[in-house]
Protein backbone atom coordinates (compact mmCIF):
# COMPACT_ATOMS: atom_id res chain seq x y z
CA UNK A 1 0.00 0.00 0.00
CA UNK A 2 2.91 2.25 0.90
CA UNK A 3 4.38 1.87 -2.71
CA UNK A 4 0.84 2.36 -4.42
CA UNK A 5 0.35 5.14 -2.28
CA UNK A 6 3.39 6.99 -3.34
CA UNK A 7 2.66 6.83 -6.93
CA UNK A 8 -0.33 8.13 -6.55
CA UNK A 9 1.58 11.07 -4.84
CA UNK A 10 3.53 11.31 -7.86
CA UNK A 11 1.10 11.17 -10.20
CA UNK A 12 -1.24 13.83 -8.31
CA UNK A 13 1.85 15.84 -8.46
CA UNK A 14 2.61 15.60 -12.00
CA UNK A 15 -1.29 16.61 -12.69
CA UNK A 16 -0.87 19.28 -10.39
CA UNK A 17 2.37 20.73 -11.65
CA UNK A 18 1.02 20.00 -15.55
CA UNK A 19 -2.28 21.86 -14.28
CA UNK A 20 -0.25 25.08 -12.44
CA UNK A 21 2.38 24.80 -16.41
CA UNK A 22 -0.77 25.30 -18.27
CA UNK A 23 -2.78 28.04 -15.98
CA UNK A 24 0.41 30.37 -15.80
CA UNK A 25 0.97 29.95 -19.86
CA UNK A 26 -2.55 30.95 -20.12
CA UNK A 27 -2.30 33.76 -17.95
CA UNK A 28 0.99 35.11 -19.74
CA UNK A 29 -1.22 34.99 -23.33
CA UNK A 30 -4.22 36.66 -21.72
CA UNK A 31 -1.90 39.43 -19.85
CA UNK A 32 -1.34 41.27 -22.64
CA UNK A 33 -5.18 42.23 -23.42
CA UNK A 34 -5.24 43.62 -20.02
CA UNK A 35 -4.96 47.62 -19.55
CA UNK A 36 -3.87 49.14 -16.18
CA UNK A 37 -3.45 52.42 -15.23
CA UNK A 38 0.04 53.77 -13.11
CA UNK A 39 -0.46 56.58 -10.85
CA UNK A 40 2.67 58.12 -9.51
CA UNK A 41 3.15 61.76 -7.73
CA UNK A 42 6.49 63.43 -8.07
CA UNK A 43 7.59 66.27 -7.07
CA UNK A 44 11.34 66.44 -8.49
CA UNK A 45 13.58 69.31 -6.92
CA UNK A 46 13.33 72.51 -8.13
CA UNK A 47 9.53 71.94 -9.17
CA UNK A 48 8.21 75.44 -9.08
CA UNK A 49 5.39 75.98 -6.14
CA UNK A 50 2.16 75.49 -7.19
CA UNK A 51 2.67 74.26 -10.95
CA UNK A 52 1.06 70.74 -11.37
CA UNK A 53 1.11 68.84 -14.68
CA UNK A 54 -0.77 65.89 -15.17
CA UNK A 55 1.28 63.71 -17.76
CA UNK A 56 -0.09 60.62 -19.79
CA UNK A 57 2.54 58.26 -20.86
CA UNK A 58 1.95 56.13 -23.74
CA UNK A 59 4.68 53.19 -24.72
CA UNK A 60 5.46 50.60 -26.89
CA UNK A 61 2.58 50.04 -28.35
CA UNK A 62 3.68 47.52 -31.43
CA UNK A 63 0.68 48.09 -32.99
CA UNK A 64 -0.10 44.67 -35.08
CA UNK A 65 -3.42 42.37 -35.37
CA UNK A 66 -4.41 40.47 -33.72
CA UNK A 67 -2.53 42.11 -30.36
CA UNK A 68 -2.63 45.54 -30.59
CA UNK A 69 -5.43 46.35 -33.34
CA UNK A 70 -6.98 49.48 -34.03
CA UNK A 71 -9.99 48.85 -31.99
CA UNK A 72 -7.58 48.09 -28.89
CA UNK A 73 -5.69 51.48 -29.59
CA UNK A 74 -9.11 53.31 -29.79
CA UNK A 75 -9.67 52.01 -26.33
CA UNK A 76 -6.23 53.08 -24.80
CA UNK A 77 -6.59 56.37 -26.46
CA UNK A 78 -10.77 56.86 -25.35
CA UNK A 79 -8.67 55.76 -21.80
CA UNK A 80 -6.11 58.04 -21.37
CA UNK A 81 -8.43 60.96 -22.45
CA UNK A 82 -10.49 59.85 -20.22
CA UNK A 83 -7.66 60.36 -17.40
CA UNK A 84 -7.79 64.60 -18.34
CA UNK A 85 -3.99 64.78 -18.91
CA UNK A 86 -2.29 68.53 -18.75
CA UNK A 87 -0.46 66.61 -22.01
CA UNK A 88 0.12 63.66 -23.66
CA UNK A 89 3.15 61.95 -24.00
CA UNK A 90 4.36 59.34 -26.98
CA UNK A 91 7.60 57.38 -25.99
CA UNK A 92 8.20 55.21 -29.53
CA UNK A 93 7.92 51.98 -30.88
CA UNK A 94 4.87 52.37 -32.39
CA UNK A 95 5.47 49.77 -34.97
CA UNK A 96 5.65 45.51 -34.44
CA UNK A 97 8.95 44.39 -33.80
CA UNK A 98 10.57 42.32 -36.31
CA UNK A 99 9.65 38.31 -34.55
CA UNK A 100 6.32 39.71 -33.56
CA UNK A 101 5.34 40.66 -36.97
CA UNK A 102 6.04 36.91 -37.74
CA UNK A 103 2.91 35.73 -35.36
CA UNK A 104 0.72 38.90 -36.67
CA UNK A 105 -0.27 41.23 -39.46
CA UNK A 106 1.04 44.46 -40.46
CA UNK A 107 -1.00 47.34 -40.01
CA UNK A 108 -0.49 50.46 -41.92
CA UNK A 109 1.62 53.03 -40.42
CA UNK A 110 -1.35 55.38 -41.49
CA UNK A 111 -4.06 53.44 -39.05
CA UNK A 112 -2.29 53.20 -35.75
CA UNK A 113 -1.36 57.09 -36.28
CA UNK A 114 -4.93 57.88 -37.38
CA UNK A 115 -5.71 56.47 -33.77
CA UNK A 116 -3.28 58.13 -31.79
CA UNK A 117 -4.44 61.92 -33.38
CA UNK A 118 -7.49 60.93 -31.34
CA UNK A 119 -5.52 61.79 -28.39
CA UNK A 120 -6.37 65.06 -26.69
CA UNK A 121 -4.94 67.22 -23.84
CA UNK A 122 -5.11 70.89 -24.02
CA UNK A 123 -1.44 71.63 -23.83
CA UNK A 124 -1.16 68.80 -26.63
CA UNK A 125 0.32 65.50 -27.61
CA UNK A 126 4.11 65.06 -28.07
CA UNK A 127 5.88 61.92 -29.01
CA UNK A 128 9.38 60.72 -29.87
CA UNK A 129 10.36 57.61 -31.97
CA UNK A 130 11.67 54.68 -30.75
CA UNK A 131 14.24 51.93 -32.21
CA UNK A 132 11.23 49.78 -33.76
CA UNK A 133 10.37 52.80 -35.59
CA UNK A 134 13.54 53.10 -37.50
CA UNK A 135 14.09 49.77 -38.28
CA UNK A 136 11.27 49.41 -39.66
CA UNK A 137 12.03 50.80 -43.25
CA UNK A 138 15.41 48.80 -44.68
CA UNK A 139 16.24 51.96 -47.07
CA UNK A 140 16.48 54.07 -43.66
CA UNK A 141 18.98 51.80 -41.95
CA UNK A 142 21.08 52.02 -45.79
CA UNK A 143 21.17 55.45 -45.89
CA UNK A 144 21.32 56.38 -42.13
CA UNK A 145 18.51 59.07 -42.42
CA UNK A 146 15.09 59.71 -42.72
CA UNK A 147 12.36 60.38 -43.34
CA UNK A 148 11.24 57.22 -41.12
CA UNK A 149 7.84 56.12 -41.87
CA UNK A 150 6.33 56.45 -38.44
CA UNK A 151 7.47 60.02 -38.21
CA UNK A 152 5.52 60.44 -41.06
CA UNK A 153 2.67 59.39 -40.36
CA UNK A 154 2.37 60.69 -36.95
CA UNK A 155 2.70 64.31 -38.18
CA UNK A 156 0.16 63.76 -41.16
CA UNK A 157 -2.03 62.78 -37.77
CA UNK A 158 -1.22 66.25 -36.43
CA UNK A 159 1.38 65.06 -33.51
CA UNK A 160 4.34 66.53 -33.26
CA UNK A 161 7.65 63.90 -33.41
CA UNK A 162 10.54 65.32 -31.10
CA UNK A 163 14.35 64.97 -32.52
CA UNK A 164 17.02 66.55 -29.93
CA UNK A 165 14.73 69.57 -29.82
CA UNK A 166 12.51 71.26 -27.16
CA UNK A 167 9.06 73.13 -26.71
CA UNK A 168 8.73 75.94 -23.96
CA UNK A 169 4.76 75.24 -22.57
CA UNK A 170 3.05 77.00 -19.97
CA UNK A 171 0.73 76.35 -18.01
CA UNK A 172 -1.42 78.72 -15.25
CA UNK A 173 1.14 81.30 -16.53
CA UNK A 174 4.02 78.94 -15.35
CA UNK A 175 6.82 77.75 -17.99
CA UNK A 176 7.93 74.31 -18.69
CA UNK A 177 9.77 73.02 -21.28
CA UNK A 178 8.89 69.52 -23.23
CA UNK A 179 11.88 67.69 -25.07
CA UNK A 180 12.27 64.81 -26.77
CA UNK A 181 15.63 63.12 -27.40
CA UNK A 182 16.92 61.18 -30.36
CA UNK A 183 16.30 57.72 -30.31
CA UNK A 184 20.19 55.87 -29.08
CA UNK A 185 19.64 52.83 -31.32
CA UNK A 186 18.35 53.96 -34.15
CA UNK A 187 20.88 52.04 -36.77
CA UNK A 188 22.09 48.35 -37.25
CA UNK A 189 25.74 48.53 -37.07
CA UNK A 190 27.20 49.29 -40.91
CA UNK A 191 26.50 46.00 -43.14
CA UNK A 192 24.01 44.63 -41.42
CA UNK A 193 20.80 43.00 -42.33
CA UNK A 194 19.35 42.94 -38.57
CA UNK A 195 19.36 44.52 -35.71
CA UNK A 196 21.35 41.69 -33.99
CA UNK A 197 21.77 41.30 -30.18
CA UNK A 198 24.90 43.64 -29.39
CA UNK A 199 23.62 46.60 -27.35
CA UNK A 200 26.88 48.45 -27.83
CA UNK A 201 27.44 48.51 -31.75
CA UNK A 202 24.09 50.23 -32.17
CA UNK A 203 24.59 53.81 -33.91
CA UNK A 204 22.23 56.48 -31.96
CA UNK A 205 20.90 60.19 -33.31
CA UNK A 206 20.57 61.23 -29.68
CA UNK A 207 22.14 64.49 -28.87
CA UNK A 208 21.82 65.80 -25.39
CA UNK A 209 23.81 69.48 -25.65
CA UNK A 210 21.57 69.97 -28.95
CA UNK A 211 18.64 69.26 -27.27
CA UNK A 212 19.64 71.31 -24.06
CA UNK A 213 20.25 73.99 -26.49
CA UNK A 214 16.92 74.96 -27.18
CA UNK A 215 15.79 75.46 -23.30
CA UNK A 216 16.95 78.87 -23.03
CA UNK A 217 15.47 79.77 -19.37
CA UNK A 218 15.21 78.27 -15.88
CA UNK A 219 11.68 76.81 -16.28
CA UNK A 220 10.97 72.91 -15.64
CA UNK A 221 12.50 70.49 -18.36
CA UNK A 222 10.89 67.14 -19.52
CA UNK A 223 12.85 65.15 -21.33
CA UNK A 224 11.10 62.13 -23.53
CA UNK A 225 13.81 59.20 -24.65
CA UNK A 226 12.77 55.87 -25.72
CA UNK A 227 15.39 53.87 -24.38
CA UNK A 228 16.71 54.80 -20.43
CA UNK A 229 20.08 53.84 -20.68
CA UNK A 230 21.05 57.36 -21.41
CA UNK A 231 19.75 58.69 -17.58
CA UNK A 232 23.60 58.81 -16.41
CA UNK A 233 24.16 61.96 -19.14
CA UNK A 234 21.21 63.41 -18.46
CA UNK A 235 22.15 66.80 -16.59
CA UNK A 236 20.08 67.66 -13.32
CA UNK A 237 18.82 70.54 -14.90
CA UNK A 238 16.20 68.05 -16.37
CA UNK A 239 13.16 67.87 -13.80
CA UNK A 240 11.90 64.69 -14.71
CA UNK A 241 13.25 61.98 -17.76
CA UNK A 242 10.77 59.85 -18.86
CA UNK A 243 11.43 56.65 -21.23
CA UNK A 244 9.85 53.27 -22.28
CA UNK A 245 11.49 50.64 -24.29
CA UNK A 246 12.39 47.92 -21.69
CA UNK A 247 8.73 46.84 -21.13
CA UNK A 248 9.23 46.02 -17.64
CA UNK A 249 11.01 42.94 -18.85
CA UNK A 250 7.13 42.04 -20.27
CA UNK A 251 7.51 38.60 -18.12
CA UNK A 252 8.62 39.26 -14.62
CA UNK A 253 9.00 37.00 -11.66
CA UNK A 254 8.51 38.20 -8.26
CA UNK A 255 10.05 41.47 -9.78
CA UNK A 256 12.78 39.76 -11.81
CA UNK A 257 13.11 40.34 -15.65
CA UNK A 258 15.46 37.27 -17.23
CA UNK A 259 15.53 39.56 -20.33
CA UNK A 260 16.45 43.42 -20.27
CA UNK A 261 17.12 45.36 -23.42
CA UNK A 262 19.57 47.39 -21.50
CA UNK A 263 23.28 47.68 -21.00
CA UNK A 264 22.45 48.47 -17.19
CA UNK A 265 20.46 45.28 -17.02
CA UNK A 266 17.50 45.54 -13.84
CA UNK A 267 19.32 49.02 -12.90
CA UNK A 268 16.31 51.03 -14.75
CA UNK A 269 14.06 47.88 -15.30
CA UNK A 270 10.52 49.65 -14.61
CA UNK A 271 8.90 52.55 -12.27
CA UNK A 272 10.40 55.35 -10.45
CA UNK A 273 14.07 55.79 -10.27
CA UNK A 274 15.78 58.74 -8.33
CA UNK A 275 20.05 58.49 -8.55
CA UNK A 276 21.69 61.64 -7.47
CA UNK A 277 18.30 63.87 -7.35
CA UNK A 278 17.35 63.18 -10.41
CA UNK A 279 14.11 61.97 -11.54
CA UNK A 280 13.66 58.85 -13.94
CA UNK A 281 10.20 57.08 -14.87
CA UNK A 282 10.51 53.79 -16.86
CA UNK A 283 7.19 52.69 -18.10
CA UNK A 284 6.37 48.93 -18.92
CA UNK A 285 4.73 50.03 -22.22
CA UNK A 286 1.33 48.46 -23.79
CA UNK A 287 2.83 46.09 -26.53
CA UNK A 288 4.56 42.78 -26.76
CA UNK A 289 8.07 42.17 -28.46
CA UNK A 290 9.41 38.74 -29.60
CA UNK A 291 6.16 37.38 -28.33
CA UNK A 292 2.64 38.00 -28.20
CA UNK A 293 2.92 37.12 -24.16
CA UNK A 294 3.12 39.30 -20.96
CA UNK A 295 3.32 37.71 -17.40
CA UNK A 296 3.83 39.81 -14.17
CA UNK A 297 3.75 43.66 -16.18
CA UNK A 298 0.60 44.11 -17.69
CA UNK A 299 -0.03 46.80 -20.27
CA UNK A 300 -0.31 50.27 -18.74
CA UNK A 301 -1.37 53.80 -19.76
CA UNK A 302 1.10 55.65 -16.92
CA UNK A 303 -0.25 58.88 -15.44
CA UNK A 304 2.07 61.41 -13.60
CA UNK A 305 0.97 64.13 -11.27
CA UNK A 306 3.84 66.51 -10.90
CA UNK A 307 4.04 68.90 -8.33
CA UNK A 308 1.77 69.69 -5.37
CA UNK A 309 -0.97 72.12 -5.23
CA UNK A 310 -0.41 75.75 -3.07
CA UNK A 311 -1.79 75.49 0.18
CA UNK A 312 -4.45 77.17 1.41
Amino acid sequence: MAKLFTRRQLLRGVLAAGATTIAIGGYAVAEPWRLVVTRYKITPPRWPSGLTLRCAVIADLHACDPWMSAARIRQIVARTNALTPDVTLLLGDYVAGDKIARLSRDMANETWAAELGGLKAPLGVHAVLGNHDYWQDISVQLKRGGPVPAAVALEAAGIPVYENRAVRLEKDGQPFWIAGLGDQWAYWPRGATRPGRRFDRFVGVHDVPLTMSYVTDQAPMILMAHEPDIFPDIPERVALTISGHTHGGQITIAGFAPIVPSRYGQRYLYGHVVEGGRHLLVSGGLGCSAYPVRFGRPPEIVVIDLGSPVAT
